[in-house]
């Protein structure tokens, strides 16, 4: 039932997404069959090319998705071109290895008579050796568009926008109805892709023999070719319902997000309060990633702005060793940003996402834990769960260390709102989180101490590029007007509003800025 009332509510974004998914996933797998097929034949041609080029498109299928996606950000920029490079580059495998298996497998003693009746190397190949290796190319072709779909999945990372994008919001706020809601149209969308791949198979596939046995008429080929213009249409109007003729804004900047609720939410701030008050027009690039893919972006120029947090600035990217003067850090932060990345940090917003330590209540009232170094007394006994970002950096759990006598029996890293889940199934003890979560307020857990103040200032700040400043100036008039509006508090609640309540990020933001007279 949640499912379908999610679907209900909000089928126009699924629609969105989707349209967005067939885009992505139709030209990576056009692009994919223009490159591999012609690469199979050519091997099947040069003995020597087959090893090392199979052996090539191999390693890259070997390499992780998020790996590749990684390495393609700093050369690629973000958007849709590193998530088409990449489904590409995975695509390359079945078709090149199916079209040269194909081809050698042909019988010799047939290639041979070929050429004795006179047939060009060119006529042999078109007419006996393609027609007879189609089907194991189209096997080869269908195994990688299947692949696509669930790969496109990753383009919400850098983005790119698409069905990945609800997956992984799901799992973000632990949502079941919004991951389905992701999931569910993919497949449903690799089938489809499938069955026209298979109809495309047996048009093209020479007949055996006339004289066969009647054929239901669903497998007959008129039917299969009217079903195939069908989807044919269907799939052409996704690719065109978008492409509406706009008078082009001249006053454009773009901004960026990180992958979870409360970046989503300040960015649709930002926009809408932009748009309101002056003449410009906002796009978005939301769920990016991490802080480092963002910065990326916007060094890249693939983005204008984004928001940051002081902490990350100071701590992760400039490398100091941490320090509770929330002023300092931001005086640092904004100094150091712009000679290190020639990038400027804007008045801060007004609260403080800091990292914390939370565990459940009935943990904490069992062992009479209210601190960190209370929870360092009995660490032994427990379970840490942090986040993959948090296990790394020096101004988190490397440090962490340092400052508190922390010994876990088990340390267990989960990337997002997975460790919550694992904690209330006391598959873990204590996870890290940030002072404005929501998570900690659905699941009612305690939020630690930190009576050592090891931890550093996160105050949310805008980061723009010199374009922001030159030629956008009411920009950052703009939001300083928005600070006075917003604390820890207030935050807080609007994530829990998104994550809990199952609010569009866009609608909280929006009202939010109503409320407070902000927009009109």
């Amino acid at each position: 039932m949640e499912f379908f009332n999610y679907i209900t509510s909000n089928y126009q974004e699924l629609l969105n997404l989707l349209i967005e998914h067939i885009k992505l996933t139709g030209l990576s797998i056009f692009i994919a069959i223009l490159i591999g097929i012609p690469i199979g034949i050519l091997i099947s041609y040069k003995q020597k090319l087959s090893k090392p080029i199979l052996g090539i498109a191999s390693v890259i299928q070997a390499i992780p998705s998020m790996a590749l996606l990684g390495f393609a950000i700093p050369f690629l920029g973000i958007g849709s071109l590193p998530a088409i490079v990449m489904v590409i580059l995975y695509s390359l495998l079945p078709i090149i290895k199916n079209t040269y298996t194909g081809i050698k497998s042909i019988n010799e003693q047939m290639l041979e008579a070929a050429t004795g009746i006179g047939l060009t190397p060119w006529q042999v190949l078109t007419k006996i050796q393609i027609p007879l290796a189609l089907p194991v190319i189209m096997a080869g072709i269908r195994i990688s568009a299947v692949s696509a779909v669930g790969l496109m999945t990753l383009a919400a990372f850098v983005g790119a926008g698409g069905l990945g994008y609800l997956v992984y919001a799901g799992i973000r706020s632990v949502n079941n109805a919004q991951i389905l809601a992701g999931a569910i149209p993919a497949c449903i969308l690799a089938l489809l892709i499938d069955y026209a791949l298979g109809i495309i198979e047996s048009l093209v596939t020479p007949q055996k023999s006339k004289k066969e046995k009647k054929k239901p008429f669903w497998k007959r080929p008129l039917t299969q070719g009217i079903i195939l213009s069908l989807i044919i249409v269907v799939f052409l109007g996704f690719f065109l319902s978008n492409y509406t003729i706009n008078k082009k804004n001249e006053r454009t900047i773009t901004i960026g997000s990180m992958d979870f609720t409360e970046q989503e939410i300040l960015s649709y701030m930002i926009k809408y309060l932009v748009e309101d008050n002056t003449n410009i027009h906002v796009n978005q690039k939301l769920s990016l990633g991490s802080s480092s893919i963002v910065l990326e972006a916007i060094k890249k120029n693939s983005i204008d702005m984004y928001v940051d947090y002081t902490g990350t600035i100071y701590g992760s990217f400039l490398k100091h060793q941490p320090i509770s003067d929330a002023n300092k850090v931001y005086r640092i932060s904004k100094e150091k940003f712009k000679e290190k990345y020639n990038l400027n940090i804007l008045h801060d917003l007004n609260f403080n996402n800091t990292y914390t330590l939370a565990i459940r209540k009935d943990l904490a009232n069992q062992y009479n834990i209210r601190s960190i170094s209370d929870l360092a007394n009995i660490s032994s006994k427990l379970t840490f769960s942090p986040t993959l970002t948090f296990m790394e950096r020096n101004d988190c759990y490397l440090g962490l260390k340092k400052s508190y006598p922390l010994h876990f029996k088990k340390v267990i890293a989960i990337d997002g709102a997975p460790r919550y889940t694992a904690l209330m199934n006391k598959e873990s003890d204590v996870v890290d989180a940030f002072s404005t979560d929501a998570l900690i307020k659905k699941f009612n857990l305690v939020v630690l101490d930190d009576d050592k103040n090891f931890f550093l200032p996160y105050q949310a700040v805008p980061v723009v590029n010199d374009n922001i400043l030159k030629n956008y100036p009411e920009v950052k008039i703009t939001l300083e007007a928005l600070s006075p509006y917003l604390s820890d508090e207030v935050m807080r609640e609007l994530n829990y509003n998104v994550d809990v309540l199952n609010q569009k990020p866009s609608n909280v933001a929006k009202g939010f800025l109503k409320k407070n007279g902000l927009i009109d």
